[in-house]
């Protein structure tokens, strides 16, 4: 039998044409094939499969592994600064242990200074050569005034430290106590002085303690108005016309409200000019009242002062008023005040230029009338550069009769600066003045000063 023979009695028997007999049989090896390789591919997706989340599983354990690790780092860190914070040497402020909480503070100050006056040269060593002191001022004979050299001084002795804490009981009570100190005190041995080391005695400014309202110790005047002193390279600058007193009181404090009752002490000139002294012989405290209003605006302040002035067998009052403040202008601009006015209070201004009082041929004490003021002019260039202008003086109505012509009728001076701040706390400045003063026999000199200074606080 042919092929072709059993190609049609296959298809007779089946039905089906010889070539579909052929595809299916071609489908059930590829079926019969396809099976496994199916198989196969399924297990080599569950193996990728498998194999990634492995890799998952692994990066996931090598994240936890490094977060544990930086953790561990973190806290060894924070320790390290615990017992870094736990060294003395490096506490910072405020410190608070026991409910009580100390802090401490201060600045190293450098000041050099070219003075230049026209009748005498300011006696070395003085206040005056460091800072500005108008009674200081040479004056001699009209037409006799002495051929000077400007004169240079450089200083750091206006350096202070300051230490306090504050406690408030579980009951509410504020209890504070304050401390103060710089070394413009002087040599405190023969190796004090320019020639060899500039050693310079600690000097004690403000000592106090205060609770709730009541303050006692030794500060500022309450007559004294600190938050209207203007920006100066100098110590002071406006001595002629502030009021300027640091002493030992009792103080009384209730909202815009503050009274004191403070150190008396007399400074009288001698009858006929011959001098001046100080007497302690008052009785009775200096009593100062003081109200102050505050704002957005700046603040405003009014003072009175009531005085006993006892020297030997005689007494005397006094009694006065100042008024002083701060006003801002925009942003940028503020003006800064102070006058004042009385009798018998010349050792409350211009560091005792003039006196409280005078003795008469016999002895009796006679109050000397004055006033004083200044005005300064800040402005803000940008928040590192800063400057003013001020003017101060100071004007005393003596009795020439008893005080003679050779005593202060008036001073004034005029000043100039800029201050730089290239770093917070940190402080560089120059400034220029002129100061004048004038007896009661018309006799005159003047200073002029260029001044610098480097001031860092802490």
């Amino acid at each position: 039998m042919t092929f072709d023979q059993e190609t049609r009695r296959g298809r007779a028997r089946t039905g089906m044409p010889v070539t579909l007999r052929r595809g299916a049989l071609a489908l059930a090896l590829v079926g019969m094939l396809g099976a496994p390789l199916s198989a196969f591919a399924d297990e080599a997706r569950e193996a990728a499969l498998e194999a990634r989340i492995a890799e998952l599983e692994r990066l996931v354990s090598q994240l936890v592994t490094q977060q544990a690790e930086t953790s561990n780092q973190q806290q060894a860190i924070k320790a390290e600064v615990a017992e870094v914070k736990a060294k003395p040497a490096a506490q910072s402020k405020p410190i608070t242990t026991s409910g009580t909480d100390f802090s401490y503070g201060g600045f190293i100050k450098f000041d050099a200074m070219v003075t230049d006056t026209s009748d005498g040269e300011i006696a070395d060593g003085s206040a005056g050569r460091m800072f500005y002191v108008p009674s200081t001022i040479p004056v001699t004979a009209n037409g006799a005034e002495p051929d000077v050299d400007p004169y240079t001084d450089f200083g750091a002795q206006w350096s202070r430290f300051w230490f306090s804490t504050t406690h408030t009981t579980d009951a509410g009570d504020s209890f504070k106590s304050y401390i103060e100190a710089d070394v413009f005190g002087g040599g405190s041995n023969n190796l004090g002085n320019e020639v060899s080391t500039n050693t310079h005695a600690l000097t004690v400014r403000h000592a106090f303690v205060s609770w709730n309202h009541w303050l006692a110790g030794q500060t500022w005047s309450n007559f004294q108005d600190t938050g209207s002193l203007v920006d100066t390279v100098d110590f002071l600058g406006v001595t002629d016309g502030t009021i300027f007193v640091r002493q030992a009181q009792i103080r009384y404090t209730n909202g815009p409200w503050s009274f004191s009752l403070e150190n008396p002490k007399t400074l009288t000139t001698n009858y006929g000019g011959a001098g001046r002294h100080t007497s302690g012989d008052s009785v009775l405290p200096d009593i100062t009242g003081r109200w102050t209003t505050k704002g957005d605006w700046g603040h405003f302040s009014v003072a009175g002062l009531v005085r006993q002035l006892h020297d030997g067998g005689d007494t005397t009052s006094g009694a006065a008023i100042s008024v002083a403040g701060k006003f801002n202008v925009g942003s940028n601009d503020d003006i800064r005040y102070m006058v004042n006015y009385g009798k018998g209070f010349g050792r409350y201004f211009a560091f005792g230029q003039g006196t409280d009082a005078v003795q008469d041929m016999n002895g009796d004490l006679k109050a000397i009338t004055a006033y004083s003021g200044f005005a300064g002019w800040r402005h803000a260039f940008s928040s590192k550069l800063r400057g003013n202008l001020i003017y101060s003086a100071a004007y005393y109505d003596n009795d020439v009769a008893l005080t003679g012509y050779g005593v202060t009728e008036t001073s004034h001076s005029l000043r100039a600066n800029l201050i730089y701040t290239p770093f917070p706390r940190l402080d560089v400045g120059a400034e220029v003045s002129y100061g004048k003063r004038a007896l009661e026999d018309d006799r005159e000199g003047d200073l002029r000063r260029l001044a610098f200074t480097a001031k860092y606080s802490f």
